[in-house]
């Protein structure tokens, strides 16, 4: 018999409920967000990025520790919103191997135009359903669960 440890019935509504909850969650803002923009998630988190930072301006490796993607997924999403015009690419001045990501007009007028209704849909599945300590704890867990991620990253 194995020493493997199952989750209980708890435990697994639990993990399954919060699996069901992110898929969920995802599904519904990405078809909002394509509905009424175009955009994908994808996109959005990308010009989200992008518009709040100084000159909408963010270095390659920067823009892709934030959104928590890889090199190369960031590098494939980049050269689809390149070629619909949302963003562009140029040499970093300071490092020659390395690339600044930058805003376009286009983008910058899309991400403007979709923030609104995205804020409103965030608001109407999630935020205004909840109490103040509910958000609280969704807050709580999620630093809880990124700080032993990241403990865990550390171990050999």
């Amino acid at each position: 018999m194995s020493d493997q440890l199952w989750l209980d019935d708890r435990e697994q509504r639990a993990w399954r409920s919060l699996m069901t909850m992110q898929a969920d969650l995802s599904q519904y803002i990405e078809r909002q967000l394509r509905q009424r923009s175009g955009l994908s998630s994808a996109d959005y988190q990308v010009l989200a990025h992008l518009s709040e930072a100084p000159e909408g301006r963010l270095r390659a490796f920067a823009l892709g520790d934030l959104l928590r993607w890889e090199k190369s997924r960031l590098s494939q999403h980049l050269t689809r919103m390149e070629k619909r015009g949302l963003v562009g690419r140029e040499r970093c001045a300071a490092d020659q191997r390395g690339a600044v990501v930058v805003i376009t007009p286009q983008g910058r007028e899309l991400i403007e135009a979709a923030a609104a209704p995205h804020v409103t849909d965030v608001r109407k599945v999630l935020i205004d359903h909840l109490t103040p300590e509910q958000l609280d704890l969704i807050c709580g867990l999620g630093d809880q669960v990124r700080a032993r991620l990241a403990e865990l990253e550390q171990e050999p």
